[in-house]
């Protein structure tokens, strides 16, 4: 059973779709956030992966330490990585560093936020909303745009 979860994870993820390039969604402090985006999902799918952009336009680095979601029973920072010829995905410890003068890409079959235990499907066209926690600029609301790949 965990195995046929793991594919239908990463077959989620494989399949991507573009956000109009360079849009800044949200902003605080010295962080921005850009095409910020969500990959519509079936009915019955109990999670969904969301993407964006971090830009650091400040002169020190900040860390992204958590995100939540009221369209999620509960959202983590995740990463999907090869190992050992197998993917794996798990949450990341302690957060991710965004670099002084630096962007942090959020994409399929890397870095990502995972929306677990949807509270409903996603459908195209519905905006959703997700909190992001950074260790400096504090908790930042960012509008996500649910795509159709």
């Amino acid at each position: 059973m965990k195995k046929i979860f793991i594919l239908v994870l990463f077959s989620i993820f494989m399949f991507t779709a573009c956000a109009p390039a360079g849009e800044v969604v949200a902003s605080q402090g010295s962080i921005e956030v850009l095409d910020a985006w969500a990959r519509s999902t079936a009915d019955g799918q109990s999670v969904a992966g969301a993407f964006m952009t971090i830009r650091n336009t400040g002169e020190a680095a900040d860390r992204l330490l958590s995100a939540s979601s009221d369209a999620a029973g509960f959202v983590e920072v995740h990463e999907m990585k090869m190992e050992a010829g197998v993917m794996n995905m798990a949450e990341v410890a302690g957060g991710l560093e965004v670099p002084a003068g630096a962007s942090l890409a959020l994409k399929p079959g890397g870095y990502h936020i995972m929306l677990i235990d949807l509270n409903q499907p996603l459908a195209q066209g519905q905006v959703i909303t997700i909190t992001l926690e950074f260790e400096q600029a504090g908790a930042m609301v960012v509008p996500v745009q649910v795509v159709n790949p």
